[in-house]
């Protein structure tokens, strides 16, 4: 009788477990990876207002202009540069100013710029040979160092000009027009 007994208690045991539900184990997928790829471009722009500065001359004296220029410089820039430069010129060293017929000229020699956060504190004439523009027509405005904290930037700077005739009293009175050239570059 035990033998019958332990056949129905295994058999009923085994009809329990037939009716069970299966459980499974955890089951990872494969893990594929996307590649992101960004690029951030350089770029070096510069604003400036107002866009005309106009000058009562002075035969023989110096002129102020109406406005200061207030120049915007904005850059991103990669390692690997040492400076941003801004320079401005005219393009001609002996025609920075010209008049209509007869023609007459004011040299970039007579026209000054000044920027006190700048190079030119005090006023300087346009006679350098700045690496962006014409020769002995040029002034370097500023040379900003570039570190890991400032490669992605802007700065403005006021630029005050002034016309000087005292080496030109010659000069016939005429309106004279010319146009300064505005350069920054990342080196």
């Amino acid at each position: 009788m035990k033998l019958c007994y332990r056949l129905l208690s295994f058999g009923l045991l085994a009809s329990a477990f037939a009716g069970a539900t299966k459980s499974y184990g955890q089951i990872l997928s494969n893990t594929p990876s996307v590649t992101l790829n960004a690029t951030l471009s350089e770029s070096l722009t510069i604003a400036a207002t107002p866009s005309n500065v106009n000058f009562t001359l002075v035969a023989g004296g110096t002129a102020t202009g109406s406005a200061p220029v207030a120049i915007t410089t904005t850059w991103v820039l990669a390692q690997g540069r040492a400076n941003v430069v801004l320079d401005g010129y005219f393009a001609s060293s002996t025609a920075a100013l010209a008049s209509g017929a007869p023609v007459s000229n004011i040299p970039s020699s007579a026209v000054y710029g000044l920027m006190s956060t700048g190079t030119p504190t005090t006023y300087t004439a346009f006679t350098q040979t700045a690496a962006l523009g014409t020769a002995s027509a040029g002034l370097t405005l500023f040379t900003q160092a570039l570190t890991s904290s400032n490669r992605n930037a802007n700065r403005t700077d006021n630029l005050s000009l002034q016309i000087n005739l005292t080496s030109i009293p010659q000069l016939p009175a005429a309106s004279y027009s010319g146009s300064l050239i505005l350069a920054a570059q990342a080196l």
